[in-house]
């Protein structure tokens, strides 16, 4: 690896999202998640509300994600927004790969990059979840469960649907970490210490 590449897939409330903001900072190194959809969204000219829409999510087979002028321009009539931004973000991923260390999260970027990159994937137990979810958002627990499981189901769904792989197949990961085990600080010191 030329460059540091830290790719962390995560499910969703295990933390994954703030411990590889947590490692960029004290690496200084920069950071990937939302800032993925911002820079495809200054690439294509679509406003970055329409792609956070779409955002790891894989598109329905019924209809367009978006109900927006721009999935009538003839660019991408026929091509679901999911599939545009996900085209849009894989190539940034390999510019940025290329060119900086960097920590990337989720939007397969483990998969995208293979051998160039610490493959790290961030889990913990559906409870531990629960309350960690619950912690930072204030909603009640029933609708943070439903929460939990959509959000896991979705990107469970955009993983395979983009890289034929199985997203809990751990032999794709370098890393496997349960976040409810260890501090974040202890992960972060465990992630360091791979580099």
């Amino acid at each position: 690896m030329s460059n540091r590449i830290i790719t962390i897939n995560r499910m969703f409330g295990s933390n994954g999202r703030v411990i590889g903001k947590t490692l960029a900072e004290e690496l200084g190194i920069k950071f990937y998640d939302k800032e993925l959809i911002d820079l495809a969204s200054q690439e294509k000219n679509i406003p970055f509300d329409e792609f956070a829409k779409v955002d790891e999510r894989k598109a329905s087979q019924w209809r367009f994600p978006i109900d927006h002028e721009i999935q009538m321009d003839p660019e991408f009539h026929f091509i679901p927004m999911n599939d545009v931004l996900y085209d849009v973000q894989r190539k940034i991923i390999m510019s940025l790969a290329d060119k900086e260390d960097c920590v990337i999260v989720g939007r397969c970027a483990n998969h995208i990059l293979k051998d160039k990159t610490l493959s790290v994937f961030i889990y913990a137990p559906f409870e531990d979840r629960v309350k960690n979810v619950i912690t930072r958002t204030g909603r009640e627990e029933k609708s943070v469960r439903k929460l939990v499981k959509r959000m896991d189901k979705e990107r469970r769904a955009y993983y395979e649907y983009f890289t034929d792989q199985r997203w809990l197949d751990l032999n794709q990961y370098n890393l496997c970490i349960d976040s409810s085990r260890f501090t974040r600080e202890q992960i972060v010191h465990m992630l360091k210490e791979t580099l």
